[in-house]
């Protein structure tokens, strides 16, 4: 066949092509497409025409794909479903965002969340939001969530991602075990105060205090330790002047400000934190999901 260097003047003819070689029918095709099957082969005919390939070995009965065909029909099929998808995104983003959002958060979240949750009802009213504040590691798909907040690997190829603002991490103390225990002047230091330690509840691993050298830590060289695996306690534990606090800014930020407990200013290196909202991978974007990532990008950590 001679080739022609015109381009495909129709998707018509794709999607003539595709029905045909999923139905390897003319007649099967023409059933889908509600045109007769003379009319599908003609418009075959010119695609292949067109092309410059013979897409199917034709018989009197049936028809099937020539290796060319083979090649073409796949390529063809995602241009199809992309175009599907194209169309359902479009069809979605003017639809009002509705129905149930079942969102896993750490139990920490509720502090960076919640102050923001009024303003998204506010937006948003036919979305129900349905959170669950735990800090076991669930599995997004099978657990049935919509999105989760983490933090730390987000190592899970079923899954999309985007990240949100930075936060740092704060040494920190109640004014009154201040008072009684003074304040650290250095790193050695340290070793004459309790350092409240917290322990991660999913590997039972203590997070470490970023000092340089690692001899001087307070896990080595602190007359006393107190360690428990929820970061509020650790927080509420300062407050009662039991110790020294490493915490997020997040957490310490409305206590500094109430006077509950006082920034120690030690020279520290820098320790940033790292949350991420996840959600399952789709082609389809709902849009109760596609408008949560959305707000809490735009929200949370600024």
């Amino acid at each position: 066949m001679k080739r022609s260097n015109k381009p495909i003047e129709s998707l018509g003819r794709v999607t003539a092509f595709v029905q045909t070689a999923e139905s390897l029918s003319f007649v099967g095709a023409s059933r889908i497409l509600g045109v007769s099957a003379s009319a599908v082969g003609k418009t075959v005919a010119r695609l292949e025409q067109t092309l410059g390939v013979r897409l199917f070995q034709r018989s009197t009965r049936t028809v099937r794909l020539t290796t060319e065909g083979e090649l073409f029909y796949e390529r063809c099929r995602k241009v199809l479903d992309d175009l599907h998808d194209a169309e359902a995104m479009l069809l979605q983003s003017s639809e009002q965002p509705r129905g149930r959002l079942r969102v896993s958060l750490p139990t920490i979240g509720y502090r960076f969340l919640v102050p923001h949750l009024a303003e998204f009802h506010r937006l948003y009213p036919e979305i129900e939001l349905d959170l669950d504040f735990s800090d076991r590691l669930v599995d997004i798909i099978d657990d049935g969530f919509d999105a989760v907040i983490r933090s730390g690997d987000l190592a899970d190829s079923r899954l999309m991602s985007k990240r949100l603002g930075p936060f740092h991490f704060v040494l920190c103390a109640a004014p009154h075990y201040i008072a009684k225990h003074g304040t650290p002047k250095n790193i050695v230091d340290l070793g004459d105060h309790s350092c409240l330690q917290f322990r991660f509840p999913t590997s039972g691993k203590i997070r470490g205090w970023p000092f340089p050298d690692e001899t001087r830590s307070p896990q080595r060289s602190q007359s006393s330790l107190l360690t428990c695996s929820n970061m509020e306690a650790i927080r509420a534990l300062a407050i009662e002047g039991l110790g020294l606090g490493y915490m997020p800014d997040f957490l310490a930020s409305d206590a500094i400000e109430e006077g509950l407990l006082e920034r120690i200013p030690l020279e520290l290196p820098k320790d940033e934190g790292q949350f991420s909202v996840l959600w399952p991978s789709s082609h389809q974007l709902s849009p109760k999901i596609r408008v949560f990532v959305d707000f809490v990008s735009s929200r949370l950590f600024k």
